[in-house]
């Protein structure tokens, strides 16, 4: 059983939370030590972001983080040589994310291989589309274990949903509205009628939301209508502040509502 489907059976009914960060930010080498202080933390699961020169869904703050890490030097492969270290500090599912262009220039089978090497579980791309992966890259993703992470808008039809269930090895990203990341999660008639329609498909993966989900209060209503809930622009803003390591234990059980755990 992978790492994600036993997360989420062993943790079901929990309040399961996931932190996206950008590789190489705020300095090139701390990817790993913020992946290993997350997990010591409490996070469940993680979302490591491979930089890329237009992120065209990412709203300033994680631009930024992507401009900079690429400044810094961050490259697809020096981010696999950086985490070729990861399981010997965490067991929890780590997923990379990031935009089509990169992962092409490194070459899909590569990436995934790579992916396979040093244990991530599972590959965020957000403009691949559905029909490209099923018809070139599914076989490539299951020969090497990973799980391609489709997401849904408030735009996505059932059929679509239903499609993207079936192709589905992990979880659905239910992004929270149609805008870029780090604007505020705000469930007005409209969006709840969105989360209510998508739940009740009753489908067969766990939905995870990200998108605007910035402290508790954001985090407790995403989980009125999902597994689990992202937190990215908000966590990335962290990184900007000193001794931003020593402040992720506080991060963490603040969203969570737990005792701080170091």
């Amino acid at each position: 059983m992978s790492r994600i489907k036993k997360l989420f059976k062993e943790k079901e009914g929990s309040k399961l939370l996931s932190i996206y960060y950008t590789a190489g930010y705020p300095k090139l080498n701390d990817t790993l030590e913020i992946a290993r202080q997350l997990a010591a933390s409490g996070a469940d699961f993680l979302e490591i972001g491979f930089p890329y020169s237009d992120p065209v869904a990412d709203g300033p703050t994680i631009q930024h983080s992507s401009e900079q890490a690429l400044k810094n030097g961050m490259t697809v492969k020096l981010l696999f040589e950086q985490l070729k270290d990861l399981r010997q500090y965490t067991d929890i599912p780590v997923l990379l994310m990031g935009y089509v262009n990169p992962l092409l220039q490194y070459g899909v089978e590569h990436f995934c291989q790579s992916c396979a090497e040093v244990g991530v579980d599972g590959i965020i791309v957000p403009d691949l589309p559905v029909y490209e992966y099923e018809s070139l890259y599914k076989d490539i993703f299951a020969r090497y274990g990973l799980s391609n992470i489709f997401l849904i808008t408030p735009q996505t039809s059932e059929e679509r949903v239903r499609q993207i269930d079936e192709l589905t090895t992990g979880f659905i990203y239910m992004v929270s509205s149609a805008s870029t990341t780090g604007n505020k999660l705000d469930v007005d008639t409209s969006l709840a009628n969105y989360f209510n329609r998508v739940k009740s498909l009753a489908l067969k993966n766990p939905l995870v939301m990200g998108f605007g989900i910035r402290g508790k209060e954001q985090f407790d209503q995403a989980l009125e209508y999902a597994d689990a809930a992202i937190i990215g622009s908000e966590f990335v803003k962290l990184l900007d502040k000193e001794d931003y390591l020593d402040r992720i234990p506080t991060f963490i059980a603040d969203i969570k509502g737990l005792p701080i755990s170091v």
